[in-house]
């Protein structure tokens, strides 16, 4: 029976500060002590360029998305490599010329890169790619590197899925517990795969506590509207209330809702009266 190594994703990822540049080479270094480092500051001067005035759904610059990949990719014990492919994972997004980055940092850079873009994620990954993600091995196989930069992604967009539209969430949140949250177990990585199978779970079946009764109580909130008004009001309660990540803020915009209400209903009420005047 093979011994299994619970890898903890990167504690700076858990907290809603960005991983920095310095703090992932601090880690590649504290796994591989002879890493040019040199090499992730271009792959980050590289993701800085291309994706610049580029912002993620929550409004943060799109690179925090690309140092939180790579800090999880750093924390996976992954090569140098493949913590630079996992900072440029999305390069293919933007203007960079096909070429660049091979110039830049190397094929194995630029390829990794690109079957990033390719791979299929099957919730039962190949033998060997669990051994090799759950040994101590320096030299990963080129599934496994991938299979690690796939998972990364996937795991700091859970974490700031809040911010996705719902229909989108639902769906990603399904296929992260039916594929990604297995796939991850399956190779060793069970400490990913619980947060992965926890998120995904918080955002198909939220707390009743949390989310559900203060959705109820806005949809009962749009009652005191006119009718033609009730549905724009309760899409717009409804993705504010959703783009909130906290139990407290959820309750502080439902009461800040409660208490508007009944001005906000007179004031929608006015003009149809005025007019019968």
């Amino acid at each position: 029976m093979k011994r299994q190594r619970r890898f903890p994703p990167s504690s700076t990822a858990r907290t809603d500060l960005t991983p920095t540049l310095e703090g992932v080479i601090a880690v590649v270094r504290s796994r591989h002590p002879d890493s040019d480092a040199g090499l992730l500051e271009r792959a980050y001067v590289e993701a800085s360029i291309w994706h610049a005035g580029q912002r993620r759904r929550s409004g943060d610059p799109y690179i925090t998305h690309c140092l939180a990949v790579a800090a999880i990719v750093a924390e996976l014990r992954m090569p140098l490599p493949v913590v630079c492919a996992a900072l440029l994972h999305d390069v293919e997004d933007t203007a960079c010329p096909p070429q660049r980055i091979a110039d830049q940092l190397g094929q194995e850079v630029a390829d990794l890169i690109a079957a990033v873009r390719t791979a299929v994620v099957s919730a039962h990954p190949q033998t060997g790619e669990g051994a090799m993600l759950a040994s101590d091995a320096a030299a990963p196989s080129w599934e496994t590197a991938v299979l690690a930069i796939r998972l990364a992604d996937r795991l700091h967009n859970m974490r700031t899925i809040a911010f996705v539209a719902p229909a989108r969430r639902l769906l990603k949140a399904r296929e992260t517990l039916d594929v990604f949250a297995p796939a991850a177990s399956a190779v060793g990585l069970e400490t990913v795969g619980h947060e992965l199978q926890d998120l995904a779970s918080a955002v198909l079946q939220p707390a009743v506590s949390s989310y559900a009764v203060t959705g109820r109580l806005l949809t009962v909130l749009t009652l005191l509207l006119p009718s033609q008004q009730r549905a724009r009001w309760q899409e717009e309660w409804s993705a504010d209330l959703a783009a909130l990540t906290t139990r407290r803020a959820r309750t502080r915009f439902t009461l800040h809702v409660l208490l508007g209400a009944p001005r906000l209903s007179m004031t929608l009420h006015r003009p149809a009266s005025q007019e019968q005047r």
